[in-house]
């Protein structure tokens, strides 16, 4: 029996070739997760980070907090206000997909999420200038390329991870010719609130976009009108994520938030191939790091000179398509290139916060917008038949599963027995992890504490190496002994009563930050007494205190939730406005 693989070449309606698109972009998507449903989680560098978050926002939720602001875990079991600076969207995603989900689960889920919405906002932007069927090829083109599988898998960097799905947005709303403000301000206060290294660079790449097409006009009045809309756009969408961005500039005068920066961390570490040398002296710790260091390095440098590559041939067989995006694709591809080089350096030391991205081939997330869309541009319009439609399938197939298994067998990472999900979550009921450097207290030293017993009278003291959570000390730092009964210990609200024979401190597990309200027997106290490892040290008196900690909404918080409700009152009268200029019936 012979059998046959031809196709007939007879014409596919419109209806059945919008469900094959739909179904092999799926099936791209289903293919490049394969791993992780088939190995589970990928433990890259920043996975545990994600996964505490989530953790916790879910923690926060059941204890009635809706918008959390404090990691309770952090600092083990003191505390960070992690969440007054990280961005809030990715952390939501992944607690209400662990609300519904196994924890286990929810690594995966939360990867098809963000790139089933990278292919739909891709394909929404290429399709305005590529069609239909090319942007579909472009969108599974995005959604495997290197880089991205470099996030879901080397990096476990999640939150960049969803960034990607607003990227092709800043490109579609800010060269749209029409109603596209309200569009780009939502699009705009997204990737602020989803990933700050990924908002630094869509709103670089926004403006150099503009800028070029807006030169490409003829008429003045469109270049004005172009870059009017785009900054109409931006300070709109800055204004909509005023409530989570206002606190997080304004706040950080109170924490030490330039140990982002720190060794390995700097952008002049990470310029591709120009790996950190060794020298002797250094720690074990120290070469293992730099070890570390370059080896991501190297695959991040190798993604780099890939994606680059693809770009320039992607440019080269376009540019006869005549179209209004492929100069500032371009010109934006040639600039993210260029930062690649050491001998950028100079750039991103003059541009304002481009340094906070810390590593170079971070911009890779832009450059496979580029890429993607510049194919989807080259390639001639699908033949309208099945034959045709079955051949651009079956090697968009193919890549997928070879980008799989390329990233199964580079980047895929094995969780250590204390990094599995399992054993996260028991850390976190426990004794709780380290803090992050950059959310640590103005002045505090969380060196000093730690889950394990210690001897130091100024650190705090722990029970089968969980920490108490409150012990009473003498201004000599000497234990008194006190009785002391905890009725509430929430993420953001704890009470106490502490019986102590004379005055004292009582000395709670529990950074100190100026957000805590403090009551003693319902009086608001002073608890500003600085202690070298940055807990919080609440005065009391001989007898019994009940003390009441509870946070509150500063004024830099209160200023952030009026610009964010201002900007949510102007964008919905702006698009009502818009809508009757349209003759649209408004609902």
């Amino acid at each position: 029996m012979k059998i046959s693989f031809r196709f007939p070449a007879t014409p596919a309606s419109e209806a059945t070739r919008a469900y094959r698109r739909r179904v092999l972009l799926l099936a791209m998507i289903g293919i490049a997760v394969l791993p992780l449903a088939w190995r589970g989680p990928s433990c890259g560098q920043d996975f545990d980070f994600h996964l505490q978050n989530w953790l916790e926002v879910a923690r926060s939720w059941r204890e009635g907090v809706v918008y959390p602001h404090w990691a309770a875990s952090a600092n083990y079991l003191a505390g960070e206000p992690r969440f007054v600076f990280y961005p809030p969207l990715s952390r939501f995603l992944g607690a209400a997909l662990g609300w519904v989900l196994p924890w286990n689960w929810t690594p995966l889920a939360f990867t098809l999420v963000c790139l089933l919405g990278a292919a739909w906002s891709f394909r929404a932007m290429a399709r305005e200038w590529a069609g239909e069927d090319n942007a579909a090829i472009g969108a599974c083109l995005y959604v495997v390329n290197p880089y991205m599988m470099f996030l879901a898998y080397e990096r476990g960097a999640l939150a960049e991870l969803l960034a990607a799905v607003w990227i092709p947005l800043v490109v579609l709303y800010g060269l749209r010719a029409e109603r596209s403000l309200v569009p780009l301000a939502l699009t705009v206060a997204a990737i602020w609130l989803t990933n700050a290294p990924a908002a630094v660079m869509g709103c670089y790449m926004l403006a150099l976009l503009v800028l070029v097409a807006a030169l490409q006009h003829r008429s003045w009045k469109q270049m004005g009108r172009l870059a009017a809309r785009a900054g109409g756009g931006v300070a709109l969408g800055l204004a909509l994520a005023g409530f989570w961005l206002v606190p997080a500039i304004y706040e950080q005068r109170w924490v030490q938030i330039n140990l982002a920066l720190g060794p390995l961390m700097r952008v002049e570490d990470s310029f591709v191939f120009r790996f950190v040398p060794t020298r002797p002296g250094l720690s074990a710790d120290d070469l293992f790091a730099i070890h570390y260091h370059n080896q991501v390095l190297l695959l991040a440098s190798w993604i780099a000179v890939a994606l680059i590559a693809g770009t320039v041939l992607a440019a080269s067989f376009s540019w006869r398509r005549r179209s209004p995006l492929w100069l500032p694709l371009v010109i934006m591809g040639a600039v993210v290139c260029c930062l690649q080089f050491a001998w950028s350096d100079f750039v991103w030391r003059l541009t304002p916060k481009l340094g906070f991205l810390q590593f170079p081939w971070r911009w890779m997330l832009v450059l496979g917008t580029i890429l993607a869309a510049l194919v989807a541009l080259a390639l001639r319009p699908e033949p309208p038949t099945r034959r045709g439609i079955a051949v651009r399938a079956i090697l968009m197939l193919l890549l997928a599963g070879g980008m799989a298994g390329l990233s199964s067998a580079l980047f895929w990472q094995a969780c250590d027995e204390e990094d599995n999900v399992a054993a996260q979550i028991q850390t976190m009921r426990s004794t709780g992890f380290a803090g992050t450097d950059e959310y640590t207290p103005q002045g505090a030293d969380t060196s000093e504490m730690g889950s394990e017993p210690v001897a130091d009278a100024n650190s705090f003291m722990t029970l089968v190496g969980k920490p108490e959570r409150i012990i009473v000390q003498n201004p000599n730092h000497q234990q008194i002994p006190a009785r002391v009964k905890i009725d509430r210990w929430q993420t953001e609200h704890m009470t106490a009563d502490v019986t102590s024979p004379t005055a004292g401190y009582a000395v709670l597990r529990l950074m100190d930050y100026p957000s805590w309200r403090v009551t003693r027997n319902g009086t608001e106290v002073n608890h500003a007494i600085r202690r070298s490892d940055g807990e919080m040290a609440i005065p009391v008196e001989a007898g019994t205190n009940h003390i009441d900690v509870t946070w509150r909404t500063t004024g830099d918080q209160s200023a952030g939730i009026v610009l964010s409700l201002g900007g949510l009152a102007f964008t919905l009268a702006w698009n009502w406005v818009e809508r009757r200029r349209k003759g649209n019936p408004v609902p």
